[in-house]
């Protein structure tokens, strides 16, 4: 008789899972999504309130300092990783894993923009942190264009190859 191994699944698998869970039905993913934002703004605006400190310690204890749920804080930590200075190891962290919130603002601010999180990156925050309104519209403008895919100029059949062999493309690489 084989004996069934149960999986012991990590903390980002199991918000992964609670998040985007397949049996929810749309106003019910409406619902989590909406009460996760609010509550992930709450924390973006008490982090970018004191941009000059560094917001360190386990999982358990950003929870509660934030006053969130401990899987609610994996969340927040598995969205803020690529903005980090130095990323967590989200993949495998438990609620006594130190994690460091020491954050890039122009990479932050881009990802932002990226994850279309308006209320994130219209935050007020982001006068202080980012004061120039230019710089912040380059940022905008640079992370919206990152994802433009601008085609090159077809060579026709009797333009001159540009491999640069002086022959037309027909009877040069187009072959």
């Amino acid at each position: 008789m084989a004996e069934q191994q149960e999986k012991e699944y990590s903390l980002l698998e199991i918000w992964r899972g609670n998040a985007y869970a397949a049996q929810k039905s749309q106003k019910e993913s409406n619902e989590f999504w909406n009460r996760y934002f609010q509550i992930e703004k709450g924390i973006y605006e008490k982090i970018l309130a004191e941009p000059e400190v560094v917001v360190q310690g386990t999982v358990k204890e950003l929870a509660e300092k934030y006053g969130v749920e401990l899987l609610v804080m994996v969340g927040f930590l598995d969205g803020i990783n690529e903005s980090l200075i130095q990323p967590n190891p989200i993949e495998t962290m438990t609620e006594d894993t130190v994690v460091n919130l020491g954050y890039d603002r122009e990479l932050l601010y881009k990802n932002m923009v990226e994850a279309k999180a308006e209320w994130l990156y219209t935050l007020e925050a982001w006068n202080t942190l980012i004061p120039s309104d230019e710089r912040r519209k380059e940022l905008y403008k640079e992370q919206k264009s990152s994802h433009t895919i601008v085609k090159d100029k077809k060579v026709g059949r009797n333009d001159p190859c540009p491999c640069g062999s002086g022959k037309k493309y027909k009877h040069c690489c187009g072959r």
